[in-house]
């Protein structure tokens, strides 16, 4: 089995709290994963090895992000899950530079031969030809109208759609042929493209999810380094609801013995902004996420790591992860119906508890593939 060496950073554990890092632990400024552990089709192994020259005493190097185009043929990605309330979604970026540890789109990075730990969030992809692909994908004759889902794979806000405008280009295309679309992260750039949305909420064409996890920023930090702060979020959504866009807020993950006594404080916060729908997700850990959340847990954590994932698998029928249908969002057992009966109750006595908003797919006009819009 090969190896290959990685430098790490001996630092002691701070009294309860959120911890130093431990010895072998990696540890980057604005980096979520604590290594790049390997994927699942790799044939080699990734291990943390002193060298002999206390490689293990020293800071790790500063993590530069690399951008890659992605030139996929298509854009609108289909699926048949009965667990989400949508059957297709466009992906703008492969990989997230928000670098959020629970990120259950981690283990998409394998596809690739990169690692879901730091590799997922410091090599990313983009499609800079989203926009016409999608175009040309509405303008076929077989196309039938529904809620395109961004943002539920990766954030299509990261900080790299700064400067690519990938996800603005792509509104520009649904705004102008009438097409829904749902929108969920973890950023306050959703505020840029208010004038696209604005025009688009007043054709209920659109609505806006803000996941905010926790409200302690050094908390926040940790978890999700380089995801707005929660302030910025809850202004995200209050910005929202000024401008006349249906905005909601999203509890995910719900992780155990780190965040899950916030619940009722968030959802109050983003009541207070406006919010008028709210959903949670019990924390998820399919394939790599496992030791990946392990690895992070015992470097942020030490003195709560067991009891963590105790209670992780007494929602999970004892294991790490249970991948069925109906289960892998909320989870069960004592501590799962908990947490479902906690959110029900906040979600009444908030008022967040209305019915979904449908939106309408009616609006719909078929694009040409060269860009005009059909007279029909």
């Amino acid at each position: 089995m090969g190896r290959e060496t990685e430098r790490g950073a001996l630092r002691k554990p701070a009294e309860g709290g959120i911890g130093q890092l431990m010895p072998g632990a990696m540890a980057r400024r604005g980096r979520g994963s604590m290594s790049n552990r390997s994927g699942r089709f790799e044939q080699e192994r990734r291990e943390i090895l002193d060298d002999g020259w206390n490689s293990l005493d020293m800071d790790p190097p500063r993590l530069a992000t690399t951008v890659t185009a992605d030139r996929t043929k298509t854009v609108i990605t289909k699926n048949q899950s009965p667990d989400v309330p949508f059957d297709r979604s466009i992906n703008p970026y492969r990989g997230c530079e928000h670098g959020c540890i629970y990120c259950f789109a981690r283990p998409t990075h394998a596809f690739l031969g990169l690692s879901p730990g730091l590799d997922f969030e410091s090599r990313l992809f983009m499609k800079p030809d989203a926009a016409r692909l999608l175009r040309n994908e509405l303008a076929r004759p077989s196309y039938r109208p529904a809620t395109i889902a961004i943002g539920t794979n990766t954030d299509p806000y990261q900080p790299i759609e700064r400067d690519q405008r990938i996800m603005r280009q792509i509104l520009e295309v649904l705004d102008e042929c009438g097409h829904p679309v749902g929108i969920v992260t973890k950023s306050a750039l959703v505020t840029r493209d208010i004038d696209i949305l604005a025009s688009m909420a007043k054709r209920n064409l659109v609505k806006v999810t803000l996941s905010v996890t926790t409200l302690d920023r050094r908390l926040a930090r940790v978890m999700e380094p380089r995801a707005s702060t929660p302030e910025r979020r809850l202004e995200a959504i209050a910005a929202l609801r000024g401008a006349g866009i249906p905005a909601s807020v999203l509890f995910a993950p719900v992780i155990p013995a780190i965040n899950d006594w916030e619940m009722e404080r968030v959802l109050e916060a983003a009541a207070a902004a406006g919010a008028s729908e709210a959903g949670y997700v019990l924390l998820r850990l399919p394939l790599e996420i496992g030791d990946l959340f392990r690895e992070w847990l015992s470097a942020n954590f030490p003195d709560r790591a067991a009891r963590v994932m105790d209670l992780v698998r007494q929602t999970r029928g004892g294991r790490d992860y249970d991948a069925r249908f109906g289960k892998r969002q909320t989870g069960e057992g004592a501590f799962a119906e908990l947490i479902g009966q906690r959110f029900r109750l906040a979600k009444r006595r908030l008022g967040l508890d209305g019915r979904s908003l449908a939106l309408d797919t009616t609006a719909f006009r078929r694009p040409s593939a060269d860009g005009q819009l059909s007279l029909l």
